[in-house]
């Protein structure tokens, strides 16, 4: 088995979501949580060092699945010619140890309802078979993805599998590389103190801020997504975390 994986640059995705909805066009899913391309967005940072991330992952479909090891039924397995991970759907039970075993919030759920069967990326192994792209990697219009034979990647972008805030990819061994995001540059030279001065002057709209100061805290829970979170306790939670595309 030659094992596939993908590449995803940080630097160039702006969570347009086209992977996410090139993955429900092609494999036929409704709108709503059952979206097998989960874009994660979440920023850091305070004025004028405001950081936005986006992670576009859909499977890692790792050397060691903990989801395979975890469903009681042997629902999930590593087919033999890409080393896709896939769920078979007349074993799958419902009963989400899938879930909670792997560590990346791989397997989707459409809803809470109890015994929903779980569905997964594909890796789009029916294109594959084709000689195509999976549907996620070709329709990215900043070409934030590569898409290949694992080695072939790491020999190309290096062996990093992780960001800040993904799990360590140790135990189950992802064929998901990342390339970090290299350090801000401003695009446009500005003086901060001349931008805040000008953005001040609202006239009878009355004034919001005073300094620098004033936009660099914030009262907690005012910024809702400041870390990656890639696990999540409902469908809604997930959404959320995702964006709530209705794709």
């Amino acid at each position: 088995m030659t094992q596939y994986g993908f590449m995803f640059d940080m630097n160039r995705c702006y969570a347009c979501q086209a992977c996410s909805i090139a993955c429900k066009d092609w494999n036929g899913l409704e709108p709503g949580a059952e979206k097998w391309m989960g874009v994660y967005e979440w920023e850091q940072g305070t004025f004028p060092n405001i950081r936005l991330h986006a992670l576009a992952f859909p499977c890692g479909h790792c050397e060691d699945p903990a989801c395979a090891k975890a469903c009681p039924n042997g629902a999930l397995y590593k087919e033999d010619e890409f080393g896709a991970v896939l769920v078979d759907q007349d074993k799958c039970d419902g009963c989400r140890k899938c879930y909670d075993a792997c560590p990346y919030g791989a397997p989707r759920f459409a809803s809470d309802e109890p015994g929903t069967k779980m569905s997964k990326c594909t890796m789009c192994v029916d294109r594959l078979a084709e000689g195509m792209q999976p549907a996620c990697t070709a329709s990215c219009p900043l070409r934030a993805f590569d898409f290949g034979p694992l080695d072939e990647l790491v020999e190309k972008y290096g062996d990093v599998r992780y960001c800040e805030g993904m799990p360590a990819p140790d135990a189950t061994a992802p064929a998901f590389l990342v390339w970090n995001p290299r350090e801000k540059q401003p695009l446009v030279p500005y003086d901060a103190e001349e931008a805040i001065a000008l953005n001040r002057q609202r006239g009878d709209l009355g004034t919001l801020f005073e300094g620098a100061e004033d936009l660099a805290s914030f009262d907690e829970g005012t910024v809702r997504r400041d870390e990656l979170r890639m696990k999540h306790g409902t469908v809604v939670e997930f959404m959320r975390a995702t964006r709530n595309d209705m794709a």
